[in-house]
């Protein structure tokens, strides 16, 4: 599970012996692990928002059906 940290955590602390990421960074986590850290609240999933699907989306938002408004 990808994680963005939403919280600094305290100097010097540690995770399996690495330190934790700093705020706004992401990290690879198990998904236990990730999903105990969002529901924290220290963390946030990074999911389809990421800046690349974010692109494929914008792509996809123009095929609609004619949902625009304009003749089908």
């Amino acid at each position: 599970m990808r994680i963005r940290m939403t919280a600094e955590m305290p100097e010097g602390a540690t995770r399996n012996g690495e330190p934790w990421p700093a705020l706004g960074e992401e990290a690879d986590v198990p998904t236990a692990d990730g999903a105990h850290l969002v529901a924290a609240g220290v963390a946030e999933e990074v999911g389809e928002s990421s800046p690349k699907s974010g692109r494929r989306k914008a792509t996809a938002k123009g095929v609609d059906g004619g949902a625009d408004g304009g003749d089908p």
